[in-house]
């Protein structure tokens, strides 16, 4: 009897151990990437990394400090992605006025003075804050003074979402490319070749989108957050966002917000999984409309844009 519990004993231990050699393997798989001999580039959002991942190849290992479904202008990193920086040979930052840049990139650079800071937005005409936003307020004096300042409020600062332009998406991707041969000249010509193959896709995007859109007869479109302002200019949009200054809108608002909708004959309203979207559930189920939901940070940034033209096509058509 001894014997038979000692084998059941083993048979338990090692399948335990086999679990966990499984998981080991299971988890190093996700990281095939993540070579001692890489360089580490760590980037502020998804997107980036896919475009640096792109043009670095097998020279680099990503990592990105914003995760999937975390909110940009309220995320904070974690001290452990803190001290990975100390590793990093290469910072990618969107830099144009994004939240948590705004609020870390001091700190991400005293954590390693030797990381080399690419500005991904360096070369972009960059829009105003302020012109996230297309409310019409046909109200008192009141109402247009609240507006004045709140235009006033925002003076200087920039609208920080340049990457859902494929067109300026180029940029960002060249100037990436840049900066990885500034500190790793010995495969640059490795990542020009990388960053000119994407480069072509991203080309091809924005021509396919084009091509899409050309003929939409309703050019106007409601979302939650005020981040499609630079689509919107490169393909002859309009964007109508709910939020007002990263807020709900308030009662007023709304009932402005269902006017225009209405007026706009607007069905759809966007939605993105990093907002609540209580204020856009009311809104749809004003206008007899729907929500849908379309994601500006995901990292599969050419097919997740395609995604997103086949969801706005057939919302304004």
């Amino acid at each position: 009897m001894v014997k038979e519990m000692f084998k059941n004993r083993m048979r338990a231990f090692l399948a335990v151990l086999l679990s966990g050699m499984l998981m080991i393997t299971a988890l190093s798989g996700c990281n095939s990437n993540n070579n001692e001999d890489d360089l580490l580039v760590v980037v502020s959002i998804l997107p980036l990394a896919e475009f640096a991942e792109q043009v670095g190849g097998d020279h680099v290992t990503v990592s990105t400090m914003i995760p999937k479904g975390a909110d940009p202008h309220t995320f904070d990193p974690a001290p452990s992605q803190m001290v990975q920086l100390e590793k990093a040979s290469l910072y990618v930052e969107v830099g144009a006025g994004l939240e948590f840049e705004i609020a870390y990139m001091d700190k991400i650079i005293a954590m390693n003075k030797d990381m080399y800071i690419v500005d991904s937005s360096k070369g972009l005409d960059l829009l105003e804050a302020s012109e996230h936003h297309h409310h019409h307020h046909d109200g008192d004096d009141d109402e247009d003074e609240d507006e004045e300042e709140h235009e006033h409020e925002h003076e200087g600062s920039t609208n920080p979402h340049i990457w859902l332009s494929p067109e300026y998406a180029q940029v960002m991707v060249q100037n990436i490319c840049d900066g990885l041969c500034s500190v790793d000249p010995d495969h640059a010509s490795d990542y020009k070749n990388n960053a000119a193959s994407y480069i072509k896709d991203l080309e091809k995007l924005d021509t396919d989108i084009h091509d899409a859109l050309k003929d939409v007869k309703n050019r106007v479109f409601m979302c939650l957050h005020p981040q499609w302002e630079y689509f919107a200019l490169d393909y002859d949009l309009t964007q109508i966002a709910i939020e007002v200054d990263g807020k709900e809108p308030s009662a007023q608002q709304l009932a402005e917000l269902i006017d225009e909708a209405k007026e706009h004959s607007i069905k759809v309203v966007f939605t993105s999984p990093q907002f609540s979207t209580a204020s856009a559930k009311a809104i749809a189920q004003e206008i007899k409309g729907q929500v849908v939901g379309i994601d500006s940070l995901d990292k599969d940034y050419i097919n997740n844009m395609r995604s997103i033209l086949k969801s706005m096509k057939a919302a304004m058509e």
